[in-house]
């Protein structure tokens, strides 16, 4: 089990989303994602940083004292969704570690591959994403396809 505890006493987790809401993932392993099973994993592992209704925590833009960012929300008043699937998955799965965040950067977002089963990550990413708005949804479905296109060039 995961003792890391985030700055605000809750243990650390991160669960940084990924697919599309009800629509399975093209790269998705196996079966189409489960937004229930995401929800529970969610609710597990993720909520006690970014919240149980994905609100993330206060000021999260503000730098605590010790140099850093509380956890972010999920939900669409995040930057979430401001990235393509394939980086939401790498930060969930590796942490915030390049290519996924800067060289040094310090976070008490945990890498989750350990913890953390691919398609349980997938899981939570679809929960999340069925929480989003519409127009929201398909911004974000348009940034992962931009992403794709031009890993594949």
């Amino acid at each position: 089990m995961v003792s890391r505890k985030c700055r605000t006493g809750f243990s650390a987790v991160i669960c940084n989303a990924l697919c599309f809401a009800g629509i399975a993932l093209a790269d998705t392993p196996g079966e189409s994602p489960s937004i229930e099973r995401g929800e529970r994993v969610y609710q597990k592992f993720c909520a006690l940083c970014h919240g149980a209704n994905l609100e993330g925590q206060p000021n999260w833009r503000q730098r605590n004292d010790d140099g850093r960012l509380p956890a972010p929300p999920h939900d669409e008043s995040g930057h979430t969704w401001h990235h393509a699937d394939d980086v939401l998955f790498g930060i969930t799965k590796f942490g915030l570690v390049p290519p996924y965040g800067p060289p040094d950067y310090v976070s008490d977002m945990p890498a989750w591959g350990e913890v953390l089963s691919d398609v349980d990550i997938w899981n939570v990413l679809a929960y999340i994403k069925s929480r989003w708005p519409e127009h929201i949804r398909q911004h974000q479905t348009e940034i992962t396809a931009r992403s794709r296109r031009r890993g594949a060039e």
